[in-house]
């Protein structure tokens, strides 16, 4: 990836000035293994990390260097942009369980359509196109499909983002124990957690199955992730103030925030326990974002 090109993406996505050093160190080795691994068909690589943790960073960082060190074609896309629309959600909420109305967990995703764009990627032949979803988090709602990306084929390396990517379910036996006061006051029969597990079971399971190769960026611990996330936030709500100058802020107040967050502490915690031993690549990260330790599992 040239110069350039590397110093204009780290501008546009707002990161310290000395970024290109964990482009170099980190993010160019991998590019050029997954580019060994390429046998010419269409490689899956999931990408997951915590909220906050750099994985949208990451995949973006991946794709060009994928594409122009490699001259492979890639798609770079978040499990966030199948989310179900706000007005399936309220449905879930309805006939399931109220907290289906916050997306995040799985069941709030449309996994179906996710599987469907991944084989059709896997298929294209050229002059073929794929449309990929966009999900608009300042809306909370999936964009029309007039508005969604046309990819054009063959594709080589599908990237799949996300916060749960690769997560299994749980026992049983885990679910009963409260882990906060949003399990404690509003899933007290634990109603919408069997739900979200039934979910990982069935439907998500299939869909992780698809992912060819896992790379992992494994947060400090929990504590951390309300900070990142926080972080996250006040991007999201400088990005629709730049494009929306006359509306008013779109910005998840301090306990707001904490009770959103507190979704996904379940699954996030049972990640960080048990994705690092399925990772290809496990990055450990520390307080500050940084990559401090790469893990194959060629080197294990």
């Amino acid at each position: 990836m040239e110069d350039k090109i590397r110093q204009r993406l780290i501008t546009r996505e707002a990161l310290p000035f000395d970024f290109d050093q964990t482009v170099q160190r980190w993010y160019v080795p991998l590019a050029h293994e997954i580019a060994e691994h390429h046998d010419g068909g269409t490689l899956v690589i999931g990408i997951q990390g915590s909220q906050g943790s750099g994985k949208s960073t990451f995949a973006l960082f991946l794709k060009h260097l994928l594409e122009d060190d490699h001259g492979l074609r890639t798609i770079e896309m978040s499990l966030d942009d199948f989310y179900l629309g706000h007005a399936e959600r309220r449905k879930l909420a309805t006939n399931v369980h109220p907290l289906f109305a916050t997306r995040g967990v799985p069941g709030t995703h449309d996994v179906d359509l996710a599987m469907a764009t991944i084989r059709d990627l896997k298929k294209q032949k050229e002059g073929q196109t794929t449309l990929i979803p966009r999900f608009d988090k300042s809306t909370d709602d999936r964009k029309p499909a007039a508005e969604w990306d046309r990819v054009s084929g063959p594709i080589d390396i599908v990237i799949l983002e996300g916060w749960c990517i690769g997560a299994s379910a749980q026992t049983t036996e885990s679910l009963t124990r409260d882990l906060n006061i949003l399990e404690e006051q509003e899933d007290a029969d634990g109603t919408w957690r069997q739900a979200v597990n039934e979910a990982l079971t069935h439907s998500y399971d299939k869909l992780f199955g698809m992912i060819d190769k896992l790379v992992v960026l494994a947060a400090p611990s929990f504590d951390c992730v309300y900070e990142w996330r926080w972080l996250q936030e006040k991007k999201l709500a400088s990005k629709w103030q730049a494009t929306n100058p006359n509306a008013p802020a779109r910005l998840l107040d301090e306990p707001g925030l904490k009770r959103f967050i507190s979704h996904y502490e379940r699954l996030t915690l049972h990640c960080l326990d048990t994705l690092p031993a399925k990772a290809d690549w496990l990055y450990h990260l520390n307080t500050d974002h940084n990559i401090t330790r790469l893990i194959r599992r060629t080197d294990e």
